[in-house]
């Protein structure tokens, strides 16, 4: 793969912060997936202000793969900032988040990666939650109760690697910076009317590290958000941009929907 070649198809986002002792076998491990299913594209480390080696470790995969991109922030923007600092950055046609911590093995859902020729966003779903301690799927789970009643939708998980045709994203005229912001560009694009996908995947076991997404900071931030996305949906109506169907030119809602 070569990031210098025109028409890159994948652009995968691979947020860190303090991941290095498990960055380089993400990185890796995304970089082998789409040799395996020859998906031509780049990997952009987004460096969320690590204080230990984790740049370091990524410029050393660098000069070695030249389809490797790092960017850095001096502070943390958190995983929806990183996110979206990645997709301004992106020359893919899709994007792909895959965290830096390894817990997901990125083949899981790569090997959906045609999906995106019948639908706009693939949805992912993990079929052995076990894996995850009883507190975390609990809360998870009430996470998800709550999402669906509130926006009268149906996923069964809205916070894994998503896949996304990366012009449907440019759409987007809020943006969320934390932990919901997945959630929160799924809400937005599928009331839009975007056609998706869900898939079941396997989550890996973590083998270093901790997750940053259970804590009170964390809980605070995903509130915030999600009663902003309440008010912005239900009452301010901004999301008269989901009965606005001005699809993205390249978008297959739209060729499906005029076909």
């Amino acid at each position: 793969m070569d990031k210098n070649k025109k028409g890159n198809v994948l652009s995968v986002i691979v947020p860190a912060l303090n991941e290095e002792g498990s960055i380089e076998a993400t990185v890796l491990a995304v970089l082998m997936a789409m040799d395996n299913f020859g998906i031509d594209g780049e990997v952009i480390v987004v460096n969320d202000g690590s204080t230990d080696k984790t740049a370091d470790i990524v410029k050393s995969i660098i000069k070695q793969n030249n389809c490797v991109r790092l960017l850095e922030h001096e502070r943390p923007w958190g995983i929806g900032g990183s996110f979206w600092d990645g997709v301004d950055s992106a020359t893919g046609k899709a994007v792909l988040l895959i965290p830096g911590d390894n817990e997901t093995d990125p083949v899981e859902i790569l090997r959906y990666f045609k999906l995106l020729d019948h639908v706009d966003i693939v949805v992912p779903f993990f079929f052995n939650q076990e894996t995850r301690p009883l507190s975390r799927r609990i809360l998870s789970n009430l996470y998800r109760m709550i999402v669906n009643f509130t926006f009268a939708i149906n996923f069964n998980y809205t916070n894994g690697t998503i896949l996304y045709r990366r012009s449907i994203l440019r759409q987007l005229n809020s943006r969320s910076y934390g932990f919901f912001f997945q959630t929160d560009i799924l809400v937005r694009l599928t009331k839009k009317g975007y056609l998706f996908a869900e898939v079941p995947c396997r989550l890996l076991s973590r083998k270093s590290g901790k997750s940053k997404a259970i804590s009170f900071y964390s809980f605070a931030k995903i509130a915030k958000a999600y009663i902003f996305l309440i008010w912005d949906y239900y009452f301010m109506r901004s999301s008269k941009t989901s009965q606005n169907k001005d699809f993205a030119s390249d978008s297959v809602t739209r060729i499906r929907r005029q076909g």
